[in-house]
């Protein structure tokens, strides 16, 4: 009878001291709810710029468009798009055009940012900006 009861006792024990211990699959499930959430945010890059005032609109269109050629210039552009200020508050400190770029992640960005392509706008873009704001964030 002895012989049972500490067989039991043991398996008992067992069972118990096995339910403390974390499941590694559930903490790889864990693992790849966080990947996927992670996936599913996207880099933000925000950039807002004031032109001179003695900028002519042919500069500036040479502006929007060199900015608007881009994201075929350089792959790691996931999403891209820009706009000119409209908003009525007239809040937006002389900053007229914003320009939304998408990244993937924070690699993607940091070859953006020294690209032979980008530094190229940047060229033309200079001679003609007075201020320039950019935010950059990841998307919640």
């Amino acid at each position: 009878m002895k012989p049972v009861f500490y067989t039991i006792s043991l398996l008992a024990a067992i069972l118990l001291m096995s339910s403390n211990i974390p499941n590694t699959n559930n903490f790889k499930e864990d693992l790849s709810m966080h990947d996927s959430k992670k996936q599913d945010s996207v880099l933000r890059h925000v950039v807002l710029f004031k032109f001179k005032e003695n900028t002519s609109k042919a500069d500036i269109t040479k502006v929007e468009k060199a900015f608007s050629a881009l994201p075929s210039k350089i792959p790691q552009i996931a999403g891209y798009e820009w706009g000119i200020n409209n908003s009525p508050e007239g809040l937006n400190k002389g900053l007229t055009h914003c320009f939304f770029v998408t990244f993937q992640s924070e690699e993607d960005r940091a070859i953006y940012l020294p690209h032979p392509a980008h530094k190229a706008f940047v060229e033309v873009l200079s001679p003609h900006l007075d201020d320039v704001t950019v935010v950059d964030y990841w998307t919640k």
